[in-house]
């Protein structure tokens, strides 16, 4: 997937941007308006006094909607930003990615 890239690379220093395909993005907002369309959902549950078993329910679906989310964008992420910076000398963005994995996997 080509990427045209702000400031010079796709992890980039100061403003740090990525500019991405038109698809891939589409896919991930759309993914995130699902994801807030469920928590909208739970907001109402908690509202009617829904059953506490059926929020909680909806609570997991909502956590394996965000932990798809980010596989997806960590795969791009991998894929795209990190390759690229290897592939430039740049290892750094090892311990980056190192930090970004300890804090998805808290």
């Amino acid at each position: 997937m080509a990427e045209e890239l702000n400031g010079g690379d796709c992890c980039g220093n100061g403003a740090r941007t990525t500019e991405r395909d038109p698809e891939f993005k589409k896919k991930l907002v759309n993914r995130l308006r699902r994801i807030e369309g469920q928590i909208r959902g739970m907001e109402n549950m908690v509202e009617n006094n829904a059953y506490c078993n059926d929020i909680l329910i909806q609570s997991a679906a909502v956590n394996a909607a965000v932990n798809s989310f980010n596989r997806e964008l960590l795969t791009h992420h991998i894929e795209n930003c990190v390759s690229r910076k290897l592939a430039e000398g740049d290892a750094e963005i090892i311990n980056e990615l190192t930090a970004t994995l300890q804090k998805l996997m808290k």
